[in-house]
């Protein structure tokens, strides 16, 4: 599968670099249950994504994003850009104001909230911005319709704080969960292809004969591709739905 930078590489890279940067520091805080830095970053990436939607008016692109003086009658003028995607016109616009809002005004922004920050407010955020990071791979996309369609399905998967993952290297937080579902949960968390290398590294197995073993029974099942000559795995929908599963059990413990 594609990585994001690719897929959205028709956008100029002072826009799509700091989209991609702010998107993952956002999965990863709220992942470790750190609201408050989560929804902080959505801020940032209301102003870059509305710097794209403005830059793609007339395909003339800021270098880098900007924050409008203000941003509810800044989205108000861009639903008046008839040339725009219809989710650029109407829907984005009309989400951006929200999530700033959340942000500013439910205890994030300022000292003395009334509503404190939470995981709440910040899985509605995630939510929202899942599909607004999918409608612009949709709109930008380059390279095949199959490489977008699944990375937009792996933008709509269900993140997880069962998941660490300090610069790359990932673990599954649970000793609880069989190896199996540690694969699963692994790879689902990255919008590439991994490979057995790096889940063996995550899960610190060993054996390899045994891990192509769990590999192809995983593939078996319809749950993940396991392209044993190329060494790399890739989840199929009925190994997210199995995810999304594993994640409500392991709330519920």
């Amino acid at each position: 599968m594609a990585e994001l930078k690719t897929l959205l590489g028709s956008l100029p890279a002072g826009l799509r670099t700091p989209l991609i940067k702010e998107y993952k520091k956002l999965t990863q805080n709220y992942m470790e249950h750190r609201w408050e830095p989560a929804e902080l970053s959505v801020g940032k990436l209301c102003e870059i994504v509305y710097s794209i939607i403005n830059g793609h008016v007339d395909g003339n692109y800021p270098t880098s994003p900007s924050k409008p003086r203000n941003m509810v009658a800044a989205c108000r003028q861009l639903e008046n850009e008839a040339s725009l995607p219809r989710s650029f016109q109407i829907l984005i616009p009309r989400m951006l104001p929200a999530l700033y809002e959340i942000r500013n005004n439910r205890g994030v922004g300022h000292v003395g909230g009334e509503v404190n920050a939470n995981n709440v407010d910040a899985t509605l955020m995630l939510t929202m911005v899942n599909w607004v990071m999918a409608e612009l791979v949709r709109v930008f996309h380059t390279g095949s319709l199959e490489e977008a369609q699944t990375a937009v399905d792996a933008l709509a998967q269900r993140s997880t704080p069962l998941i660490w993952d300090n610069k790359g290297f990932k673990k599954v937080l649970s000793p609880n969960i069989n190896l199996k579902d540690q694969i699963l949960l692994l790879s689902s968390s990255t919008d590439k292809n991994v490979s057995i290398a790096e889940l063996m590294e995550w899960t610190e197995s060993t054996n390899k004969t045994y891990y192509k073993k769990i590999l192809k029974s995983l593939h078996k099942e319809k749950l993940v591709h396991f392209d044993e000559k190329e060494g790399k795995v890739t989840l199929l929908p009925f190994g997210s739905n199995k995810v999304a599963s594993i994640v409500e059990q392991h709330a519920k413990t």
